[in-house]
């Protein structure tokens, strides 16, 4: 059966039944060898089985879509956007990625300010893309609190996954400028690491004080509970950080306090991927179709993820939506391949990496029994430019479907 006619043969209500079957498909679980022609079998919004077709017993009351041949894999993760708290085309209106009134803004939380109706959300699904880590910017040395979320649902408390999934904060130009304009601390580079070791400093006398107190009340210090957390390695630290130099200056920060480091972006990661690969920090590298906008990223490269998975570090491609449009994930990774990445590893790069990083892999990031039933039908392969997503679901409701006589894809009504 073509993808056209297993398009059209899927237009039965999907709500009609809690168990789904998608038969004759080429399977990629991602951990795992891929499946020729195979089945997903989804009970309850969780993955049952999945197996070669004959294998796999597909009850009578299962809604049955038949893939024609077309690829299924785990839906997409992106470990690094701004979707709802930067809102396309709003203005100052939608903007509220940034709470730039004061440098350590560790308590602010990026859930207070998403909009789960922004276009952007609509977009990953059309992308195959599930989840995704909505950050704080970068403005600030310390950001705020970054929210993993799935990517379709009414009120965004349904759509969380983990929260906090990670700490937000930056090094490099970003924070210097904001605050170098406004005539405070930080204006440097130096400045900047000063505000985050002050920052930790307090938190470990915070911690001090609640340990003497022996149970007795102690006044609350908001920001000191959740980088608290980050040193008790509860949160992982999400740096954002471009150049080599400040790429060090992340790592000596890291010992310093022992937290658990994530570079975000990382730009120039690959001129340390042997440094990285040995403190086994991960990587979330991108955005990496954009153009040389400011000195930090002029070293950009697509053959940058390729260098860091072969040097042995666990690397994740992301969008920075809406610096690249969330869609255009596989887009990058297609690229990377094209610039010596390996294929698998490319794959991983969007799916199991991410959401190991997130802390959420136990449900999402690959296709296995027990894990939700997050997928994509892609009518090829997904590395291939020619290939589209079909259909789109999260815990086995479809909520996006692409129509290949119109060629127009919609999305279920939130």
């Amino acid at each position: 059966m073509s993808t056209s006619s297993a398009q059209a043969s899927a237009q039965t209500d999907h709500a009609s039944s809690s168990v789904l079957a998608v038969v004759g498909a080429y399977v990629v679980p991602v951990e795992g060898d891929p499946i020729q022609d195979g089945v997903v079998l989804v009970r309850d919004g969780r993955i049952e089985a999945i197996g070669e077709s004959g294998q796999v017993d597909v009850p009578a009351e299962a809604q049955v879509v038949d893939a024609g041949g077309g690829w299924v894999l785990p839906g997409l993760v992106d470990a690094h956007v701004h979707l709802g708290v930067w809102e396309e085309g709003e203005g100052w209106a939608g903007q509220d990625t940034n709470e730039m009134t004061d440098p350590v803004m560790a308590a602010a939380r990026a859930i207070d300010g998403i909009n789960p109706r922004e276009t952007g959300f609509d977009d990953a699904l059309m992308g195959g893309i599930t989840t995704v880590n909505v950050n704080p910017g970068s403005g600030n040395p310390i950001g705020g609190q970054a929210v993993a979320l799935k990517t379709y649902g009414r009120v965004v408390d349904e759509m969380v996954l983990r929260n906090p999934s990670g700490v937000k904060a930056a090094l490099g130009e970003n924070p210097k400028r904001v605050y170098g304009e406004q005539k405070k601390t930080p204006s440097t580079r130096l400045g900047v690491a000063l505000v985050l070791r002050r920052a930790f400093a307090a938190a470990r006398s915070y911690q001090a004080k609640v340990a003497a107190a022996d149970g007795k009340h102690v006044d609350s210090d908001l920001v000191s509970e959740v980088l608290g957390k980050v040193l008790d390695r509860e949160i992982p630290w999400r740096q954002h950080c471009h150049r080599a130099d400040d790429i060090a200056t992340a790592l000596r920060l890291a010992d310093e306090f022992g937290y658990r480091l994530v570079l975000d972006h990382g730009t120039e990661s690959y001129l340390l991927a042997d440094v990285l690969a040995e403190k086994q920090v991960p990587v979330l590298y991108g955005p990496l179709i954009v153009s040389r906008s400011k000195v930090e990223v002029r070293e950009r490269s697509l053959r940058a993820p390729g260098i860091l998975d072969r040097a042995g570090v666990e690397v994740s491609i992301i969008t920075d939506h809406p610096v690249v449009p969330i869609e255009y994930l596989i887009t990058q990774a297609a690229l990377a391949v094209r610039e010596g990445m390996d294929r698998d590893a490319a794959l991983r790069a969007v799916t199991i990496n991410p959401a190991r990083v997130l802390g959420v892999a136990d449900r999402v990031g690959s296709l296995a029994v027990g894990k939700d039933a997050d997928l994509a039908l892609w009518s090829g392969d997904p590395l291939s430019l020619q290939s589209r997503v079909l259909r789109t679901w999260i815990d086995g409701v479809e909520v996006y479907s692409f129509d290949e006589a119109s060629g127009t894809g919609s999305v279920r009504p939130r």
